[in-house]
Protein backbone atom coordinates (compact mmCIF):
# COMPACT_ATOMS: atom_id res chain seq x y z
CA UNK A 1 0.00 0.00 0.00
CA UNK A 2 1.13 3.52 -0.93
CA UNK A 3 0.05 6.55 0.81
CA UNK A 4 0.50 10.03 -1.35
CA UNK A 5 0.02 12.97 0.70
CA UNK A 6 -0.76 15.40 1.04
CA UNK A 7 -3.05 14.33 -2.04
CA UNK A 8 -4.81 11.18 0.37
CA UNK A 9 -4.76 8.89 -2.37
CA UNK A 10 -3.36 5.51 -1.49
CA UNK A 11 -3.06 2.61 -3.62
CA UNK A 12 -2.67 -0.74 -2.42
CA UNK A 13 -0.59 -2.87 -4.89
CA UNK A 14 -0.91 -6.97 -6.06
CA UNK A 15 -4.19 -6.87 -7.52
CA UNK A 16 -3.71 -9.60 -10.01
CA UNK A 17 -5.29 -8.83 -13.68
CA UNK A 18 -7.78 -6.33 -12.13
CA UNK A 19 -7.45 -2.98 -11.31
CA UNK A 20 -10.79 -0.61 -9.94
CA UNK A 21 -10.57 3.28 -10.53
CA UNK A 22 -14.00 5.26 -9.27
CA UNK A 23 -15.92 2.09 -9.35
CA UNK A 24 -14.59 0.92 -12.96
CA UNK A 25 -13.07 -2.13 -13.20
CA UNK A 26 -10.73 -3.15 -15.80
CA UNK A 27 -7.35 -4.83 -16.52
CA UNK A 28 -4.08 -3.27 -17.35
CA UNK A 29 -0.47 -4.37 -17.34
CA UNK A 30 2.81 -3.00 -15.68
CA UNK A 31 5.65 -4.37 -13.17
CA UNK A 32 2.77 -5.72 -10.61
CA UNK A 33 0.06 -6.99 -13.38
CA UNK A 34 -2.24 -4.85 -11.71
CA UNK A 35 -3.28 -2.27 -8.77
CA UNK A 36 -6.24 -0.73 -7.37
CA UNK A 37 -7.14 2.82 -5.80
CA UNK A 38 -8.49 2.49 -2.60
CA UNK A 39 -8.96 6.27 -2.03
CA UNK A 40 -9.03 9.64 -3.10
CA UNK A 41 -9.97 12.82 -0.78
CA UNK A 42 -8.96 16.23 -0.19
CA UNK A 43 -6.30 16.81 1.83
CA UNK A 44 -6.41 18.90 5.24
CA UNK A 45 -3.87 21.11 6.64
CA UNK A 46 -2.36 18.80 8.98
CA UNK A 47 -0.41 15.77 7.51
CA UNK A 48 -0.81 14.21 10.48
CA UNK A 49 -4.23 14.41 10.62
CA UNK A 50 -4.23 13.06 7.20
CA UNK A 51 -2.03 10.35 8.01
CA UNK A 52 -4.20 8.75 10.66
CA UNK A 53 -7.59 8.92 8.51
CA UNK A 54 -5.91 6.84 5.98
CA UNK A 55 -4.94 4.63 8.83
CA UNK A 56 -8.63 4.74 9.63
CA UNK A 57 -9.52 4.08 6.45
CA UNK A 58 -7.47 1.07 5.66
CA UNK A 59 -8.87 -0.68 8.84
CA UNK A 60 -12.01 -0.10 8.00
CA UNK A 61 -11.13 -2.14 4.69
CA UNK A 62 -9.36 -5.09 6.15
CA UNK A 63 -5.95 -3.67 6.04
CA UNK A 64 -4.50 -3.62 10.06
CA UNK A 65 -1.16 -2.32 11.38
CA UNK A 66 1.33 -4.56 10.52
CA UNK A 67 -0.53 -6.39 8.22
CA UNK A 68 0.76 -5.18 5.01
CA UNK A 69 3.77 -2.84 4.23
CA UNK A 70 3.35 0.62 4.11
CA UNK A 71 5.27 2.99 1.77
CA UNK A 72 4.77 7.02 2.24
CA UNK A 73 5.33 9.35 -0.54
CA UNK A 74 4.51 13.47 -0.74
CA UNK A 75 5.13 16.15 0.79
CA UNK A 76 3.82 14.96 3.74
CA UNK A 77 5.65 11.55 3.95
CA UNK A 78 7.26 12.30 7.07
CA UNK A 79 4.00 12.28 9.00
CA UNK A 80 3.30 8.78 8.54
CA UNK A 81 4.08 6.86 12.13
CA UNK A 82 3.21 3.21 10.79
CA UNK A 83 5.36 3.32 7.41
CA UNK A 84 7.46 0.75 7.04
CA UNK A 85 9.68 3.30 3.98
CA UNK A 86 9.53 6.35 3.07
CA UNK A 87 10.35 7.54 -0.83
CA UNK A 88 10.62 10.35 -2.68
CA UNK A 89 8.07 11.80 -5.02
CA UNK A 90 10.60 11.49 -7.30
CA UNK A 91 11.13 7.67 -7.47
CA UNK A 92 7.58 6.89 -6.44
CA UNK A 93 6.17 9.32 -9.55
CA UNK A 94 9.16 7.49 -11.98
CA UNK A 95 8.09 3.64 -10.84
CA UNK A 96 4.34 4.85 -11.11
CA UNK A 97 4.83 6.29 -14.11
CA UNK A 98 7.39 3.55 -16.06
CA UNK A 99 4.32 1.51 -15.29
CA UNK A 100 1.52 2.94 -16.96
CA UNK A 101 3.73 4.43 -19.69
CA UNK A 102 6.65 2.41 -20.25
CA UNK A 103 10.03 2.80 -18.72
CA UNK A 104 11.81 5.24 -20.82
CA UNK A 105 11.27 9.54 -21.67
CA UNK A 106 10.39 11.93 -19.41
CA UNK A 107 7.78 12.57 -16.76
CA UNK A 108 5.78 15.99 -16.46
CA UNK A 109 4.82 16.38 -13.13
CA UNK A 110 2.64 19.76 -12.91
CA UNK A 111 1.75 19.78 -9.34
CA UNK A 112 0.28 21.69 -6.77
CA UNK A 113 3.29 22.84 -5.04
CA UNK A 114 5.90 21.98 -7.25
CA UNK A 115 6.55 21.09 -11.25
CA UNK A 116 8.65 17.89 -11.83
CA UNK A 117 10.90 16.72 -15.32
CA UNK A 118 11.71 13.19 -14.30
CA UNK A 119 13.79 11.48 -16.92
CA UNK A 120 13.14 7.40 -17.12
CA UNK A 121 15.78 5.24 -19.03
CA UNK A 122 14.64 1.82 -18.21
CA UNK A 123 12.21 2.05 -15.48
CA UNK A 124 14.87 4.27 -13.82
CA UNK A 125 15.51 7.91 -12.71
CA UNK A 126 18.55 9.47 -14.59
CA UNK A 127 18.12 13.12 -14.08
CA UNK A 128 15.40 14.91 -13.09
CA UNK A 129 14.82 18.99 -12.21
CA UNK A 130 12.26 20.87 -10.31
CA UNK A 131 11.10 24.02 -9.61
CA UNK A 132 9.95 24.42 -5.48
CA UNK A 133 10.86 28.23 -5.04
CA UNK A 134 7.63 29.66 -6.50
CA UNK A 135 3.92 28.43 -7.82
CA UNK A 136 4.16 29.87 -11.08
CA UNK A 137 4.40 27.20 -13.26
CA UNK A 138 2.71 24.94 -10.67
CA UNK A 139 -1.07 23.95 -10.64
CA UNK A 140 -1.66 26.19 -7.65
CA UNK A 141 -1.03 29.28 -10.12
CA UNK A 142 -3.86 28.07 -12.01
CA UNK A 143 -6.21 27.60 -9.81
CA UNK A 144 -5.52 31.14 -8.26
CA UNK A 145 -5.83 32.76 -11.56
CA UNK A 146 -9.17 30.63 -12.30
CA UNK A 147 -10.50 31.96 -9.00
CA UNK A 148 -9.73 35.55 -10.10
CA UNK A 149 -11.47 34.78 -13.31
CA UNK A 150 -14.47 33.04 -11.30
CA UNK A 151 -14.03 30.12 -13.36
CA UNK A 152 -13.11 26.73 -12.59
CA UNK A 153 -10.07 24.95 -13.90
CA UNK A 154 -11.65 22.88 -16.18
CA UNK A 155 -13.73 26.02 -17.66
CA UNK A 156 -10.27 28.20 -17.77
CA UNK A 157 -8.97 24.98 -20.05
CA UNK A 158 -12.29 25.43 -22.32
CA UNK A 159 -11.96 29.24 -22.27
CA UNK A 160 -8.36 29.06 -23.56
CA UNK A 161 -8.78 26.91 -26.27
CA UNK A 162 -11.46 29.42 -28.14
CA UNK A 163 -9.07 32.07 -26.72
CA UNK A 164 -6.20 34.23 -28.58
CA UNK A 165 -2.50 34.72 -27.77
CA UNK A 166 -1.98 36.94 -24.72
CA UNK A 167 0.77 37.41 -23.43
CA UNK A 168 1.49 37.33 -19.21
CA UNK A 169 4.82 38.34 -18.59
CA UNK A 170 5.65 38.44 -14.76
CA UNK A 171 7.05 35.06 -13.68
CA UNK A 172 5.95 35.60 -9.93
CA UNK A 173 2.13 34.46 -8.69
CA UNK A 174 1.32 37.78 -7.05
CA UNK A 175 2.23 39.92 -9.95
CA UNK A 176 0.84 37.98 -12.92
CA UNK A 177 -2.23 38.33 -10.38
CA UNK A 178 -1.97 41.96 -10.83
CA UNK A 179 -1.57 42.01 -14.69
CA UNK A 180 -4.97 39.30 -15.27
CA UNK A 181 -6.59 42.30 -12.92
CA UNK A 182 -5.74 44.98 -15.49
CA UNK A 183 -6.21 42.58 -18.12
CA UNK A 184 -9.84 42.15 -16.65
CA UNK A 185 -9.92 46.33 -15.97
CA UNK A 186 -9.08 46.64 -19.44
CA UNK A 187 -11.98 44.58 -21.06
CA UNK A 188 -9.87 41.91 -22.31
CA UNK A 189 -11.84 39.02 -23.29
CA UNK A 190 -11.67 36.51 -20.45
CA UNK A 191 -11.07 33.87 -23.14
CA UNK A 192 -7.85 35.94 -23.76
CA UNK A 193 -6.59 35.84 -20.33
CA UNK A 194 -7.22 32.35 -20.36
CA UNK A 195 -5.12 31.67 -22.91
CA UNK A 196 -2.59 33.41 -21.57
CA UNK A 197 -2.74 32.18 -18.18
CA UNK A 198 -2.23 28.47 -19.41
CA UNK A 199 0.61 29.93 -22.26
CA UNK A 200 2.77 31.20 -19.35
CA UNK A 201 2.24 27.85 -17.45
CA UNK A 202 3.12 25.87 -20.48
CA UNK A 203 6.11 28.23 -21.09
CA UNK A 204 7.38 27.60 -17.40
CA UNK A 205 7.07 24.28 -17.36
CA UNK A 206 8.42 23.66 -21.56
CA UNK A 207 11.69 25.71 -19.93
CA UNK A 208 12.12 23.39 -17.20
CA UNK A 209 11.27 20.33 -19.20
CA UNK A 210 13.47 21.24 -21.77
CA UNK A 211 16.75 20.27 -19.09
CA UNK A 212 15.68 16.51 -19.61
CA UNK A 213 15.27 16.17 -23.19
CA UNK A 214 13.56 13.00 -24.49
CA UNK A 215 11.55 11.30 -27.59
CA UNK A 216 8.53 11.23 -25.63
CA UNK A 217 6.95 12.88 -22.82
CA UNK A 218 4.18 11.09 -19.72
CA UNK A 219 2.48 13.79 -18.03
CA UNK A 220 1.14 13.41 -14.75
CA UNK A 221 -0.63 14.99 -11.66
CA UNK A 222 -4.04 16.98 -11.26
CA UNK A 223 -3.53 18.14 -15.02
CA UNK A 224 -3.37 14.96 -16.51
CA UNK A 225 -7.04 14.66 -17.99
CA UNK A 226 -6.40 18.61 -19.17
CA UNK A 227 -6.34 18.06 -22.71
CA UNK A 228 -6.26 21.50 -23.58
CA UNK A 229 -3.00 21.98 -21.46
CA UNK A 230 -1.21 18.49 -22.60
CA UNK A 231 -1.43 19.94 -26.37
CA UNK A 232 -0.17 22.94 -25.63
CA UNK A 233 2.96 20.93 -24.11
CA UNK A 234 3.21 19.07 -26.88
CA UNK A 235 2.64 21.79 -29.43
CA UNK A 236 5.83 23.57 -27.67
CA UNK A 237 7.88 20.95 -26.95
CA UNK A 238 7.62 19.46 -30.46
CA UNK A 239 7.20 15.97 -28.95
CA UNK A 240 3.94 13.12 -28.30
CA UNK A 241 3.05 13.95 -24.37
CA UNK A 242 1.33 11.24 -23.63
CA UNK A 243 -1.45 10.44 -20.36
CA UNK A 244 -4.70 9.26 -18.98
CA UNK A 245 -6.75 9.73 -16.25
CA UNK A 246 -4.76 6.99 -13.83
CA UNK A 247 -1.97 9.00 -14.05
CA UNK A 248 -3.20 11.39 -11.29
CA UNK A 249 -2.11 8.56 -8.90
CA UNK A 250 1.11 8.00 -9.92
CA UNK A 251 2.80 8.75 -6.83
CA UNK A 252 0.63 6.39 -4.98
CA UNK A 253 1.05 3.79 -7.69
CA UNK A 254 5.18 4.70 -7.58
CA UNK A 255 4.93 3.95 -3.68
CA UNK A 256 2.25 1.16 -3.92
CA UNK A 257 4.88 -0.68 -6.25
CA UNK A 258 7.54 -0.30 -3.83
CA UNK A 259 5.17 -1.78 -1.17
CA UNK A 260 4.78 -4.94 -3.32
CA UNK A 261 8.22 -5.42 -3.88
CA UNK A 262 9.27 -5.55 -0.03
CA UNK A 263 6.12 -7.93 0.58
CA UNK A 264 7.81 -9.96 -2.11
CA UNK A 265 4.72 -9.82 -4.24
CA UNK A 266 6.24 -8.17 -7.15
Amino acid sequence: MGPKLKTRSYVHGGYRHRYRIDGYEGRRGGPLGSYRVQATHPHGFSSVEVAEQVRCALACEGFGAGEMPVVATGYGRVAVPYANKVVTEITCHARGAAALFGEDGTVIDIGGQDTKAIGLAGGKVRKFVMNDKCSAGTGRFLEIMADRLGVSQAELARLAAAGQPTVISNMCTVFAESEVITLVGKGEPRENIARGVIDSVVARVCTLVGQVPAAQYHLTGGLCDNEYVRARLEAELGAPVGSCPDARFAGALGAAIIAAEIAGEA
